[in-house]
């Protein structure tokens, strides 16, 4: 089977109070805690999605790159089936695990229990905007970009997918990093687009570690 030609046809990162879309700075936030941050994205970017209030760290920094990476986008051309999420952490829920943990020594919090598993984040995600085909959460030691070429060229190549959003997103207290990609099989090489390759992704990741 021939390989298709897959390309990153958009970009988001989220590190150091900054956020990144295509590589530009389109908001930042500096001094602020995580928290109040990620607050300030959300009412920067006017978003009308109340459960992001509820949401754990984790699934909030998931679920903002990925409204911020798909606007613009005519992912909606897609049949929902045909659109994945495949994420990876080093920390699975770790950051709300040991907040939840807190919580039982007086009286245990449902609303942060329902958050002690990564793949929550790609629940919401999926849920916010329908997304129907394969979807996972890895966890690695760090990040991996090698790993997510090979898993979603295997789901392109083999028409399980035709797009996908795959990527990094990490956190634990004050110390995160997001990476989220746009994959399309036989996408469009014109304009900003990078063909998806492992060093293209590593590219991405390295180039806001500020």
């Amino acid at each position: 089977m021939a390989e298709k030609n897959a390309y990153i046809s958009a970009s988001c990162v989220i590190s150091n109070n900054t956020v990144y879309k295509n590589k530009q700075v389109v908001f930042e936030n500096k001094g602020a805690v995580l928290p109040d941050f990620l607050t300030s994205v959300y009412q920067h970017f006017a978003w009308k999605y109340p459960k992001y209030y509820k949401m754990d760290n984790l699934s909030k920094l998931g679920w903002a790159a990925a409204e911020i990476l798909l606007q613009g986008s005519d992912i909606e051309k897609y049949p929902p089936e045909d659109v994945g999420l495949i994420l990876s952490n080093a920390n699975a829920s770790l950051d709300t695990d040991t907040r939840y943990f807190e919580t039982t020594k007086d009286i245990a919090s449902p609303a942060l229990f329902v958050y002690t598993l990564p793949n929550i984040t790609t629940g919401e995600i999926c849920i916010r905007h329908k997304f129907k085909g394969e979807n996972a959460f890895f966890v690695f030691e760090k990040f991996d970009p090698g790993f997510l070429h090979q898993y979603v060229n295997n789901l392109l190549n083999n028409d399980t997918l035709q797009a996908c959003i795959c990527g990094w997103v990490d956190v634990l207290q004050e110390d995160y990093k997001v990476l989220l990609v746009l994959v399309e099989s036989n996408g469009n090489a014109g304009n900003t687009a990078e063909r998806f390759t492992k060093e293209n992704i590593e590219n991405l990741y390295s180039l806001h570690n500020g």
